[in-house]
């Protein structure tokens, strides 16, 4: 039983991406990598490989964060992301898509407005350093340039070293990828 390099490298990246992104849970990149395998490799065991690309993943991830700053840019945007709560907005972190957030923002009680990343925004992140968050307002809309709602936000980014613009419907963060994590 063997499997191509291209799948190979491709289930190797996945696992590397579920790991990196410090949001999913062992159980949670488990059950990812154990449908990708089935799915891209079925002559594989998925029991046998799982582990060993997880392991993999989480020993390249802990040799590289040995020479991270105390201080990483996730760790900034966590940050931010505290202090946007604490000022009304609902904050969805690592969501599988739009329809969830908008839940969240539904079922508060007087939000100020909603910002919200996916799982793939995050994979994106991880792998070229840019961060999609979304911003809307209590009614579901986007917010627009020169909005003060918008402005406040690209504010607070930029007060904690995190550079941010407004393109296309969406804040795009600049930041490394240097979220610690323990599974």
């Amino acid at each position: 039983m063997h499997v191509d390099e291209r799948t190979a490298r491709e289930l190797r990246g996945l696992a590397r991406v579920l790991v990196r992104s410090g949001y999913a849970d062992h159980a949670a990149i488990t059950a990812a990598l154990t449908e990708a395998v089935q799915q891209d490799a079925p002559s594989m065991d998925a029991a046998s490989l799982v582990p060993l690309l997880i392991g993999e993943a989480v020993m390249d991830l802990d040799a590289e964060a040995a020479g991270w700053p105390a201080s990483t840019d996730p760790d900034r945007l966590d940050t931010v992301l505290s202090e946007l709560e604490s000022r009304g907005l609902v904050v969805v972190r690592y969501t599988s898509d739009h329809h969830a957030a908008r839940e969240a923002l539904e079922a508060a009680d007087n939000p100020r407005g909603l910002v919200f990343f996916t799982d793939t925004d995050v994979w994106h992140a991880v792998d070229f350093g840019m961060l999609e968050l979304k911003l809307w307002h209590p009614d579901t809309g986007n917010v627009a340039p020169g909005e003060p709602l918008l402005e406040d936000v690209l504010a607070l980014l930029h007060q904690h070293d995190l550079p941010a613009v407004f393109d296309e419907g969406r804040i795009e963060v600049t930041l490394n990828w240097q979220r610690r994590v323990t599974l």
